[in-house]
């Protein structure tokens, strides 16, 4: 080992060397806390990596070490170790990076991979190999080298950008009130409030729900039948009848916006075309092994009104669980520092961006549910983004070059 020219062996050893110093950097300092390197440190971090790079390609004649970097044996190295912490990322649970371990998980890093200083030496390794290759391809510039430089680049640009970048990223959550402007946001990596740039007002909050439905539950343990894999009569437009089990059901009236009213001796349901309003059913149940037949009121119920259970026997009973939302959407005004006022929809992957930040639909009043006053929104600024955008966009062009300069014949022209 350690004999030139060095290969993998040297490569895996290199490795495990960085991954040990890794080890003992966690141990000793605690985990990389990326908001140290928020800008400008990250740019002048970015200066002086390619001022670290231009070096030891001055010196690559010289240091053997540097001249090793540029070549396949530490290309393949450096990916096997990267790819294999990866993997090992992807196989431990991870934990967001403001939560403070204790013992083994704080000093291995496993649990915070991207945090932990094994994993991030091992980056740093792959990309400095990435970088000497790029400039022992390049200088001096040959045109036929332009799709693996287009390539390798891009990659470049698309692994320094998502790293330094990491540490200027804004993911902040917002909660917005109706007809009322907000421009408070919660960081939760630090528990803090942040004032933006912007402001949000919610205008309006709309959600549309499936249709409702009918299940059999169990009177003791309250779960639904079967318990293997619970049946349930979809409340569709036009369905008046449908079968649970032994149980045939029969709708007699549906009330979509009602409420209840309680009378001497029943609860019954009537119309109510306003907030809180529930959906009910007035339905008759048949048992066909047994004729038990029992009638009446079913309801989901609402923030404002109980749900309503129809008692079939000892054994079950008839009850409608609360509808699902099929697409929630918030519609907003947005006000920026610079005077600017939009109109948007925010809806679940469909966010409105401005000035650089993306709005997405995170939640709302759940207890409320299609009433609900309030909406949760969650803020994303990413200013190195773009710059990931090109590295992507250099190594599609890049494919497309390799793809269109490939001469098949001359393959041919080799083989005969």
């Amino acid at each position: 080992m350690w004999n030139k020219p060095w290969k993998y062996k040297e490569g895996v050893v290199i490795g495990a060397g960085l991954l040990a110093v890794g080890f003992l950097l966690q141990a000793a300092a605690g985990k990389i806390k990326w908001e140290c390197v928020a800008f400008p440190v990250n740019v002048i971090v970015l200066f002086l990596f390619l001022v670290w790079l231009g070096g030891m390609h001055a010196f690559r004649k010289k240091v053997y070490l540097f001249g090793w970097l540029s070549h396949y044996a530490a290309a393949v190295s450096s990916l096997g170790w990267v790819v294999g912490m990866t993997v090992l990322m992807g196989l431990i649970k991870q934990i967001p990076s403001h939560y403070s371990l204790d013992g083994p998980e704080e000093w291995l890093g496993f649990s915070q991979m991207l945090s932990s200083w094994s994993f991030v030496l091992l980056y740093v390794w792959m990309t400095v190999v990435l970088g000497m290759a790029i400039l022992r391809v390049g200088l001096p510039f040959r045109w036929r080298k332009v799709p693996f430089l287009l390539n390798h680049i891009g990659l470049l640009i698309v692994l320094v950008a998502a790293t330094l970048g990491n540490a200027d990223m804004q993911r902040l959550r917002m909660t917005a009130s109706l007809d009322n402007a907000e421009w408070r946001a919660l960081n939760e990596a630090t528990r803090q409030i942040v004032e933006l740039p912007l402001a949000i007002e919610l205008k309006k909050f709309t959600i549309d729900e499936y249709p409702p439905k009918l299940m059999l539950i169990d009177n003791v343990t309250g779960k639904a039948l079967p318990e293997e894999a619970p049946a349930h009569l979809l409340l569709e437009e036009g369905v008046k009848e449908g079968r649970l089990q032994d149980w045939h059901l029969i709708v007699m009236q549906s009330v979509p916006e009602a409420a209840s009213v309680a009378t001497k001796d029943t609860l019954r349901f009537t119309e109510f075309r306003s907030m809180g309003s529930t959906y009910a059913v007035y339905l008759k149940a048949v048992n066909h092994k047994t004729n038990e037949q029992r009638e009446g009121w079913v309801s989901c119920g609402s923030f404002m009104f109980s749900n309503k259970v129809l008692n079939l026997n000892d054994e079950v009973s008839l009850a409608m669980p609360e509808r699902e939302p099929q697409r929630f959407a918030s519609e907003v005004v947005v006000y920026t520092a610079s005077g600017l006022r939009q109109k948007g929809t925010i809806e679940v992957n469909k966010p409105f961006e401005l000035d650089g930040w993306k709005i997405y639909q995170l939640g709302y009043d759940e207890a409320k549910g299609r009433w609900s006053d309030v909406c949760v929104f969650e803020l994303v600024r990413d200013p190195w983004l773009p710059y990931v955008y090109v590295g992507i966009s250099l190594m599609i062009l890049g494919a497309v070059c390799l793809f269109t300069t490939a001469r098949p014949g001359r393959r041919k022209e080799k083989l005969a």
